[in-house]
């Protein structure tokens, strides 16, 4: 076989294999195989769900998700056996496998990790650490899109609430490109004015990192330091505070003095550049005056850039209606609009 002759057979067959395979994005609904439009539709609400989370396929177009579950090999488990549902073929798989699991696609030849957060805090003291959530996709402050801060709760009970995960709506803001971190405290360390200060010092942090954009949200005491975050111009471009409190549940000793301390709270902001999201919900045991903290907030609308004010949406209950389902499939794709600054309405 002549030199000319092997090079032209070995392009021929070159072009004839197969490709391998891209390595493809959990992100990327058009790389998942098999499915229909009613599929990468759910494939969608799989991707705004917390870990663990799994998703399950079959080669005939079934599919079934699930997270939230105990575990990893449960919430797995629990997705191949949905998927085997569609497919109709009791106590069998029916060719049912994974192709997601958490934030990396596993399925074969198209195996995809995403890139792994920092392992060590951003920064830290006694009593507090701004951590990267390793839950989460991971950018770095170079090509994200900003730094989204969760602070999480004070349990009333003393609980240690470092490390829970943050609410579901900032998955959203994850999966459109922005890095997530947790504001952990220590609940024997955790006072207000002590860690709205800690919190301060984190934000500064992040811009110094050259973060584009840095938004604050937290839930009861963590969107309570996540308003008090707005008394410095230029520290945050936004904030997402989700049933903001301070002085504990119905009954406190503290109540007498809540909404005067909120009003103070809302009028020491010095921040008129920020866009800032508040949401409050019927029958809240940690707020003492709805209509009274209403008013404070709609009047706050005039300090800041722009406000979107949820106040008691119907339908969402109680002190954690930010973790309710219903509030992730109503609010949080507005949240990220509102936030990055596009037009669109909270329905």
């Amino acid at each position: 076989m002549g030199y000319h002759t092997f090079l032209w057979l070995a392009l021929t067959l070159a072009l004839a294999a197969p490709a391998a395979a891209e390595p493809a994005s959990v992100l990327d609904v058009a790389a998942v195989p098999h499915l229909g439009a009613e599929g990468r539709a759910d494939y969608g609400r799989f991707l705004q769900q917390g870990t663990p989370r799994v998703f399950a396929l079959s080669p005939t177009g079934a599919w079934g998700w699930a997270a939230a579950q105990p575990d990893l090999p449960t919430t797995e488990a629990r997705a191949v056996a949905l998927c085997a549902q569609w497919v109709g073929q009791a106590g069998a798989d029916g060719g049912c496998q994974v192709y997601a699991r958490d934030l990396a696609v596993v399925w074969p030849g198209q195996e995809g990790a995403p890139p792994v957060a920092p392992a060590r805090p951003v920064q830290g003291g006694p009593g507090w650490s701004l951590v990267p959530d390793g839950r989460f996709l991971w950018k770095g402050p170079e090509t994200a899109r900003g730094a989204y801060v969760w602070a999480h709760g004070r349990a009333a009970g003393g609980q240690d609430s470092r490390g829970s995960q943050p609410q579901p709506h900032v998955r959203l803001f994850n999966n459109a490109g922005w890095d997530v971190l947790r504001f952990d405290r220590d609940p024997a360390l955790d006072e207000t004015e002590t860690a709205a200060a800690w919190l301060h010092g984190a934000l500064r942090v992040l811009r110094a990192k050259g973060y584009q954009r840095v938004v604050v949200g937290g839930q009861s005491r963590g969107a309570w330091n996540a308003l008090q975050a707005l008394d410095e111009p230029g520290l945050v471009d936004g904030v997402v505070a989700v049933a903001p409190a301070a002085h504990g549940p119905r009954g406190s000793p503290a109540w007498g003095w809540a909404v005067a301390e909120l009003r103070e709270v809302l009028e020491r902001a010095r921040n008129p550049a920020a866009r800032v999201a508040v949401a409050t919900f019927e029958s809240d045991e940690y707020d003492p005056d709805p209509e009274a903290r209403a008013r404070l907030f709609r009047a706050f609308g005039q300090r800041v850039k722009e406000l979107l004010f949820l106040d008691r949406p119907t339908g969402l209950a109680g002190h954690g209606g930010g973790s309710d389902p219903a509030f992730t499939d109503r609010y949080a794709p507005c949240l990220l609009d509102f936030i990055e600054g596009r037009p669109g309405q909270c329905g």
